[in-house]
């Protein structure tokens, strides 16, 4: 689920995309997310694809 609206509402910008990605599940994770906050998160997953979905990652993120 992506309460920011995804990657379209943003424009998909090609190469920022995984940051972003990456600091919206941080930012979820340590409760510090300016819109829909989910209490509670303690893993968050990024699923990134590149080109023509030959260039795919994976990261988990979980609090302590």
């Amino acid at each position: 689920m992506n309460p920011s609206g995804g990657l379209k509402s943003k424009g998909h910008p090609v190469g920022a995309t995984g940051v972003s990605q990456h600091v919206m599940v941080a930012m979820q994770l340590t409760g510090t997310f300016p819109g829909v906050q989910i209490e509670n998160a303690r893993i968050g997953a990024v699923h990134n694809m590149g080109g023509l979905a030959v260039a795919n990652h994976v990261t988990i993120l979980a609090v302590d």
